[in-house]
């Protein structure tokens, strides 16, 4: 799974950009697209010299059409290319979920096979840059109900190289969303505790060449008695200072990839463990954090102590100003930690 040479420290933008350069040097099928991509490499420098080491036809500038980037890319999967188009925000997708999702999520089914549509579209989604409404929302929720996509969301540099590779080398289409306020270092979620860069983080280091994880296969991030805590992105690194921070021993999941699921890693979590909190950026009405519940009723019912705690995004607008506040934060998941936590 891994061609393996040196390793470097990396922030997640550098690893994706690393995955992004080996995919075009190991397959000219490989195509990326999208605004500002090419000569400006990126609204967050993903792209940076991609253009000038693969060239014009390889790595392009679109114009300012989502609808028309993800058709092009069913067409070029369906023709028998890799096309990873970039949505600049997560929040811009919404005009291309026709395409996505009549075209591309059903191509395969559609067609008894005989076209597919193997294509990975790129989106840095959620807060921290006060992006408010039109810069900030995860939409992860959505994508997650339509049959026929895969979903994924990193929490480290080493994952987002590794699950990229993967992604692009899949047959199926794929959203891959990049968590923004962890794209240059983990935000802890403590407001007087300052920033850890990726250079000192214990994930940042990744190895040169070719390798990839497996999609559905959820990451243990640390091993405990006391609860399962269930989150992706950037929650992983907020749910595990909080757990720190109050000394309880948990057993972290990072789940990567929300579809597939690695349910089986879930439940033997929490029959376990007992109790079970889930912790997501996105709104709590109809976010992902009500399947994983369900599923972890369904399956673990007889070995719960405690009600399920999902502690989640306000069902509002997202703020502006106000951006920490929405955010999951210490507070928040300590006082459901407290609940399950206290019998």
């Amino acid at each position: 799974m891994a061609e393996q040479g040196t390793e470097r420290r990396l922030n997640m933008i550098e690893a994706i950009n690393d995955a992004l350069d080996i995919m075009l040097e190991r397959d000219p099928d490989v195509i990326i697209m999208g605004e500002d991509v090419g000569y400006f490499g990126g609204v967050f420098r993903c792209t940076a010299g991609l253009q000038e080491k693969h060239g014009k036809t390889r790595v392009f500038d679109t114009p300012i059409s989502e609808c028309g980037i993800i058709g092009v890319a069913v067409g070029m999967g369906a023709y028998g290319l890799r096309p990873v188009p970039e949505i600049q925000f997560a929040d811009y997708i919404y005009p291309g979920l026709d395409q996505l999702i009549s075209e591309a999520a059903r191509l395969r089914y559609r067609s008894a096979c005989d076209y597919i549509a193997p294509m990975t579209v790129r989106s840095p989604f959620g807060g921290g840059i006060f992006g408010g409404q039109t810069h900030s929302q995860s939409p992860e929720a959505i994508f997650t109900h339509v049959s026929g996509l895969k979903t994924v969301i990193p929490s480290t540099p080493y994952d987002a190289k590794g699950l990229l590779i993967s992604c692009i080398e899949d047959n199926d289409p794929v959203i891959f969303f990049e968590p923004k306020r962890i794209y240059n270092g983990p935000f802890s979620g403590f407001y007087d505790k300052p920033v850890e860069p990726w250079k000192k983080h214990k994930d940042s280091v990744v190895p040169e060449g070719h390798y990839t994880i497996p999609l559905g296969k959820a990451r243990h991030v640390t091993e405990g008695e006391e609860l399962t805590v269930l989150a992706y992105g950037t929650m992983v690194h907020v749910a595990e200072a909080v757990c720190r921070e109050k000394g309880v021993e948990a057993d972290i999941l990072d789940l990567r990839t929300m579809v597939p699921l690695d349910i089986e890693a879930i439940e033997a979590s929490v029959k376990k463990t007992g109790r079970c909190m889930i912790v997501h950026e996105a709104t709590r009405t109809s976010g992902f954090g009500a399947e994983l519940s369900a599923l972890v009723q369904e399956r673990c019912f007889y070995h719960l102590e405690a009600p399920i705690e999902r502690v989640t995004g306000f069902d509002t607008p997202y703020p502006h100003s106000l951006e920490w506040a929405y955010f999951p934060g210490p507070v928040r998941l300590g006082e459901a930690i407290d609940r399950l936590l206290k019998d």
